[in-house]
């Protein structure tokens, strides 16, 4: 084992919810399920759902997002991964605070890799603007990752895919979304899907929505999750 939480600034203040047993897998946000959680919202906020599909040998680590001023609330500082100016498809995008928030998550994948987990046994995920991240830090990774769990979300700067993919055809990828969503529309989800099927080998992509579901999760998609990961991250 080598290297501290201290070393990687988003670890230092992480909610983790550990395995029962010995670790040989983390879910960030994300396991290793590496958590990455939405606007205005904390690792605190989602630790309580994970303790409830927590299985024995897996490590969520759930990171807060930094408090910067959010555009379109209008500039209030909040818990945000990047700024939005927009949720429309065609809304201009801070590509800049992507990349940075990207690199920030990677920060972790490396931190958990030198720790005894490797990264084909880390699984990144999270809700709304943490899906998108996930999705974004996912397909630009020079990591073959387990999956990525994209809850409530889109793909961030799609217009540079596929180009700006790392190229990992076989990654998998949970897609969930209600179907009363008002804040990110559903077909925004199911364009994503397929947009994502033009990067990643087409099989790999999943697309659930659950109707009457606004722009939350319910026990069905927590249920889909937990057996994304008993899928991807079996236990050895």
């Amino acid at each position: 084992m080598c290297g501290n939480n201290m070393s990687v600034p988003l670890l230092a203040e992480a909610v983790t919810v550990s395995g029962t047993e010995k670790e040989t897998a983390a879910v960030s946000r994300n396991q290793t399920l590496l958590n990455i959680w939405g606007l205005e919202e904390t690792g605190h906020g989602w630790a309580e759902t994970l303790t409830g599909i927590r299985l024995p040998h897996v490590k969520f680590i759930c990171p807060h997002a930094p408090r910067i001023p959010v555009t379109l609330n209008m500039k209030s500082m909040m818990p945000a991964w990047f700024d939005l100016m927009g949720l429309s498809p065609d809304a201009p995008e801070d590509e800049s605070g992507i990349k940075r928030a990207a690199e920030s998550i990677r920060a972790i994948i490396d931190h958990e890799a030198r720790n005894g987990i490797p990264p084909h046994r880390i699984i990144i995920g999270g809700f709304s603007q943490g899906g998108a991240l996930s999705l974004y830090t996912a397909l630009t990774s020079h990591y073959q990752l387990a999956g990525v769990l994209a809850l409530s979300c889109w793909l961030p700067l799609h217009r540079s895919f596929p180009s700006a993919s790392s190229g990992h055809k076989n990654l998998p990828i949970l897609q969930c979304h209600g179907e009363m969503d008002m804040m990110i529309p559903v077909q925004f989800g199911a364009m994503t899907a397929e947009k994502l099927k033009y990067i990643v080998d087409p099989q790999m992509v999943t697309f659930k929505s659950y109707p009457g579901v606004n722009h939350s999760s319910c026990p069905q998609e927590m249920a889909d999750v937990k057996e994304f990961i008993e899928k991807y991250l079996p236990r050895i």
